[in-house]
């Protein structure tokens, strides 16, 4: 019967994944899953250590989502609203509702998640419930019962009585793998199953940033943040992944992946990454910037962005010239 429902989901396009992006991502893969056991073969971490790290990214976490949707609240007045629990003057009430919400998720999130845990829909509700509380309390943690649009997207989401079914699906797609995915690649199709399935009203965006790291958290990643300055690129990579085509989604997560796990980094770990154009001034380099700075962005090279900028080590680019010399030995 399972195998029947699967079969129909791919007629209906519900699982039209297009995975000729595996190949390439393999290298991305190991070093992604090779960082994620050094971590997880380093606990405990330094409690205190541990703690300036959470509470920073849950910052970066909540003001970047939140600008994601439109929201004008700065980083800085992210921090102030969460620690001086002040009101930012100009900023509209519901941008205010939001930051608080968010975090207010993401305590829910830390809470419940450990190695043995199942993302299910009670969570994800309980999620999207503490995401419009205040602002929209009569679809807060209810599916919708309706249809909707989603400015600049190249589809249509489900009618709204496919909705609970779906969902449904989709957790059980989670939780059985027929595809047999790494936790990335199920994380990410998870991510853009569910904003296809658009099981809400508002705040489907917000959710999913929340819910897709249930998976990753469960399985020893630390949480990736999409950030604002990739938004635009964001929605891209979810449009191309509505045609079937996952590798733009793939590699932003992958991306956002790289830059949690090198925050995390041990503390007596002396690798440096330094901004690629400094990297170039400051050590002999083979390849100038621009070309350093394209293997970062194709996820080529072990590198996360900072803002604007993208951030290597020399040990990086030197791996990614051994092993571009050996594939050459090899064809």
């Amino acid at each position: 019967m399972y195998t029947i429902l699967i079969n129909m989901l791919y007629l209906c396009g519900m699982w039209n994944i297009d995975v000729s992006y595996k190949e390439e991502f393999k290298p991305i893969f190991k070093r992604l899953l090779e960082k994620r056991d050094l971590l997880k073969n380093s606990r405990p971490l330094p409690q205190i250590a541990l703690q300036k790290i959470k509470d920073a990214l849950s910052i970066e976490w909540t003001y970047n989502s939140n600008s994601i949707e439109g929201s004008s609240i700065t980083l800085q007045e992210t921090y102030l609203i969460l620690n001086e629990g002040v009101t930012v003057k100009g900023k509209p009430l519901r941008e205010h509702f939001e930051v608080n919400n968010h975090d207010k998720a993401l305590n829910y999130l830390y809470k419940i998640v450990n190695k043995n845990y199942s993302i299910n829909v009670h969570d994800i509700l309980a999620i999207h419930g503490y995401i419009l509380n205040s602002i929209e309390d009569l679809y807060a943690g209810r599916l919708r019962n309706g249809g909707v649009r989603i400015q600049g997207a190249n589809f249509v989401p489900p009618n709204a009585q496919q909705v609970s079914t779906l969902i449904d699906e989709l957790i059980d797609f989670v939780h059985t793998n027929p595809l047999q995915l790494n936790i990335i690649e199920l994380a990410t199709v998870f991510h853009h199953k569910f904003v296809w399935v658009h099981p809400f009203f508002d705040g489907n965006g917000r959710t999913v940033r929340l819910a897709m790291n249930l998976i990753l958290m469960q399985a020893g990643f630390p949480p990736a943040i999409i950030l604002k300055n990739d938004r635009s690129k964001y929605y891209a990579a979810l449009n191309a992944a509505n045609k079937g085509n996952y590798k733009k989604l793939m590699l932003l997560m992958a991306q956002a992946i790289e830059r949690s796990l090198n925050i995390y980094a041990l503390p007596d770990n002396d690798t440096e990454y330094k901004i690629i154009s400094n990297l170039v001034e400051e050590e002999r380099m083979p390849y100038g910037q621009e070309y350093i700075s394209l293997l970062a962005r194709q996820g080529k090279i072990d590198a996360y962005k900072e803002g604007r900028n993208w951030l290597t080590t020399k040990e990086a680019v030197a791996e990614y010239i051994v092993n571009r010399k050996r594939k050459r030995l090899i064809d």
